[in-house]
């Protein structure tokens, strides 16, 4: 990591915890409008298109853990998990009959 704030105390760290907390979960809220829209750009995906782009992901991901210093095996659980998430909800989308909203 390039630049750790030095805590004090406990309550600074938990500061800290917090801040990263709403960061993270602005990010996936961010990534997941994302994938809606790449989901109207491939709305006959085959299955193994999307399982090479997902192959593709956890590489970049486990390199990524690597480079900053992240728990690999938590790093990809959490990525597992979110993108089974994300394909199951593009696949709900996909059988939702037109004009229902969401």
């Amino acid at each position: 990591m390039e630049w750790i704030y030095d805590c004090r105390n406990l309550d600074e760290v938990r500061e800290q915890i917090d801040r990263l907390d709403r960061a993270i979960v602005s990010l996936i809220a961010e990534r997941g409008l994302y994938l809606q829209q790449a989901a109207g750009f491939k709305p006959g995906s085959a299955p193994e298109e999307d399982g090479k782009r997902i192959d593709q992901v956890m590489r970049r991901v486990s390199r990524l853990s690597g480079e900053l210093g992240a728990d690999a095996a938590l790093t990809a659980k959490i990525y597992r998990t979110m993108i089974g998430h994300f394909v199951e909800r593009e696949r709900q989308l996909r059988l939702q009959p037109p004009g229902v909203a969401s």
